[in-house]
């Protein structure tokens, strides 16, 4: 079984999520693929069994406009009946970005786990355990 984790990260947060996730899915046995988005290809979502997708809140509760979303309409149209669990960082609001992004993905057709993994500002503590717990339920 493969898990691919395709990330967008501006200030580190997402990233170190993407990283403690990659642990959670490891600890559950599976293999999985660690990406930042400017290196991802479609190809990318369609070969793994999980699909997490990782992004920041960004401006007015959007996903990043430069690479984030162009990827996601890359992916928009190949992503139904794929499992896809969502994560991300943000500093402000409350998760808005995050609501719309799993609506989107539903309507693609996609599989969603449970609601997406929002983390407010850097991981610590707690937050580093349920990403751990994120990752590794996702692949079961």
């Amino acid at each position: 079984m493969k898990a691919n984790i395709i990330y967008w990260s501006g200030t580190g947060n997402t990233e170190k999520m993407a990283q403690l996730i990659c642990e959670g899915v490891k600890s559950a046995g599976f293999n999985v693929v660690l990406k930042e988005v400017s290196e991802a290809t479609s190809e990318d979502a369609k070969d793994c069994d999980v699909l997490f997708l990782g992004c920041s809140s960004m401006g007015d509760e959007v996903l990043e406009e430069t690479e984030f979303e162009p990827y996601m309409i890359s992916i928009d149209s190949i992503i139904s009946d794929k499992k896809v669990a969502l994560f991300g960082s943000y500093g402000w609001g409350d998760g808005e970005w995050m609501r719309n992004w799993q609506e989107r993905v539903k309507k693609d057709g996609a599989n969603l786990f449970d609601e997406g993994l929002i983390i407010n500002e850097t991981p610590s503590g707690d937050d580093e355990d349920k990403c751990r717990e994120f990752g590794k339920n996702a692949v079961k």
